[in-house]
């Protein structure tokens, strides 16, 4: 047994209302009631939240947590870590159920990403109404989507989740992102215990000020995700990347910078994996057609400009 899936996130942010706006009025997201603390937590499915939104000083993504199957695995993977040399800190009863969870641990990898573990998993019999009129999210056995982060240490923070956490690779590629004659970055996505191609991933680099570079949602259809597109240029939020397919997942969508800073990617149609049959791949290009980065067309710019 490993890790089942992602199961929600945790962001601070100073501007609680511009995340309020990004993920009801563009991704249409649905603001579900605060939490005792005052956190303010975002729904997808009818888990109770998926984004828990908390007012602090900074702009920063907090945590990521997976779902493990029980009680018992929690306790094994507490050991693992602590063993691998990583902390860990085991949260009181009232932060579990603040979380919806039965138990939680935080630890943090190699690269210092924060990673919060669970068992005892929440759902509420209140029905999911976006306020775009997203009919849905991609979600259940697959959990929230997936997120990326980056670690300068790459193949000891990718060791720490795969050996010790229980991820398993399903494409480990390096791309030449700036041409043929510069250097190469290792890419790792990594799948849980369900079909999502990755439910985390890393990029060779140094950790970004936001904490995080990328979140994933699925949606039901191009559709959706053309009507996302259209809302994120209405309300004016950066595109970080135009719209795509990507090889690996075969996901096609756009990614638009969050008020956090890292990017939000919403996509459709994601290639599901068989986990247990799965051999790893080595993809050498990120998407098949599309995916035009906004550091690429500022570099275009420069050399237009000369």
């Amino acid at each position: 047994m490993a890790i089942k899936a992602l199961g929600y996130v945790v962001i601070e942010t100073a501007q609680p209302e511009k995340w309020d706006e990004f993920l009801t009025e563009l991704a249409g997201v649905m603001r579900a009631p605060d939490a005792e603390d005052g956190a303010a937590l975002y729904r997808i499915d009818a888990r109770p939240f998926r984004f828990r939104i908390e007012t602090g000083a900074r702009e920063y993504f907090l945590a990521a947590g997976y779902e493990v199957a029980d009680a018992a695995e929690l306790d094994r993977l507490a050991g693992a870590i602590r063993d691998a040399g990583r902390p860990v800190e085991i949260a009181s009863a009232e932060e579990a159920r603040l979380r919806g969870v039965a138990a939680l641990l935080r630890t943090s990898d190699p690269a210092g990403n924060t990673i919060e573990l669970f068992h005892g998993d929440s759902r509420t019999d209140a029905a999911f109404v976006s306020p775009k009129g997203v009919p849905a999210f991609v979600t259940g056995p697959m959990g929230m989507g997936h997120a990326v982060f980056s670690a300068p240490n790459f193949d000891e923070t990718v060791a720490f989740h795969r050996d010790v956490l229980g991820f398993h690779e399903t494409d480990m590629p390096r791309f030449q992102l700036f041409g043929p004659e510069g250097p190469s970055m290792g890419f790792a996505f990594l799948h849980a215990d369900n079909g999502r191609h990755h439910s985390i991933a890393f990029g060779e680099g140094p950790v970004p000020p936001s904490g995080a570079v990328h979140i994933m949602l699925e949606m039901p259809t191009l559709n959706e995700v053309g009507k996302a597109h259209d809302r994120m240029k209405a309300l004016g939020y950066a595109e970080s990347a135009t719209l795509g397919c990507h090889m690996n997942d075969e996901t096609t969508g756009f990614y638009v910078q969050t008020p956090g800073g890292f990017d939000l990617e919403i996509g459709c149609d994601s290639l599901v994996i068989d986990p247990a049959s799965w051999e790893t791949t080595r993809h050498e290009a990120i998407s098949t057609w599309g995916h035009e980065w906004a550091w690429q067309k500022a570099m275009k710019e420069q050399e237009a400009a000369g």
